[in-house]
């Protein structure tokens, strides 16, 4: 298996169409890529990409996964100037000014990219289960989705469809996290949706980009709100890429999960 790094390149964004978000120029995500299953469908997945990179790498990537049942969409992110590279564009699914655990979150671009990936599954099948999952950045905007998915609403406070049945974050960081108790608080069925959300967490001790205590403390503030599964995986040598270690367990906890 490839690895897939902390990529500050692949600034085009091909066959990009036109979306709009309230209060800034609008955005165009790039293009998306498909891998079909080779088996019966039971499960999609969207997989998001991270800081700089294309749907394309991971597209390659999961295709050679033995998940035959899954199909994947890996759509890629808009080109937008980034406040962490002093305005410098890149494709990135939200602005990050720096890369720390009191960094301002930028919501609406959060909420931009959860609601194009609900878009992305609303149109699959009735009987097939619905996941997200990322990598870095793309790992923080599938654990933002399952925040949404447990308020039932985005941060701007429109109503979140999807039905999550999986979240997955590799070398991630949970967005939001200091208000996430508070906003969980007093919504009928958060609760029950927190609690029945399988999350998965992987992340390297030698991460040097994305810091390993980001991916412990995002586990442990997931369970301290009433997430109810989530699950941590660490690996002491493992940089800001992916190895086949983590690949296979993240095959294995999918087809556990997700009943494939």
């Amino acid at each position: 298996l490839q690895q897939i790094s902390f990529i500050w390149k692949n600034m085009s964004a091909p066959g990009a169409s036109a979306v709009g978000s309230a209060g800034r120029t609008a955005l165009s995500f790039g293009q998306t890529y498909v891998v079909r299953p080779k088996g019966k469908h039971q499960a999609t997945f969207v997989w998001l990409h991270g800081l700089g990179d294309t749907g394309n790498s991971w597209s390659s990537l999961l295709e050679t996964l033995p998940l035959p049942n899954i199909k994947w969409i890996c759509p890629t992110a808009p080109l937008r100037p980034m406040t962490l590279f002093g305005g410098f564009p890149s494709t990135a699914w939200f602005d990050v000014n720096e890369l720390s655990e009191h960094a301002d979150d930028d919501l609406e671009g959060l909420d931009a990219s959860a609601a194009y990936v609900a878009n992305l599954l609303a149109n699959e099948p009735a009987d097939v289960k619905l996941g997200v999952g990322g990598f870095s950045m793309g790992a923080a905007t599938s654990l933002y989705s399952a925040s949404c998915f447990a308020r039932g609403k985005f941060g701007n406070g429109n109503a979140y469809s999807a039905n999550l049945s999986a979240v997955v974050g590799l070398s991630g960081w949970l967005p939001c996290a200091r208000s996430l108790k508070n906003t969980l608080e007093n919504i009928d069925g958060a609760a029950g949706r927190a609690a029945s959300l399988p999350v998965l967490l992987c992340h390297g001790k030698g991460d040097d980009v994305v810091s390993h205590s980001f991916g412990e403390k995002s586990s442990e503030k997931l369970s301290s709100v009433g997430f109810g599964d989530v699950t941590f995986k660490s690996y002491p040598r493992l940089g800001h890429y992916t190895v086949p270690e983590e690949m296979e367990a993240l095959c294995n906890w999918i087809s556990s999960k997700m009943g494939l």
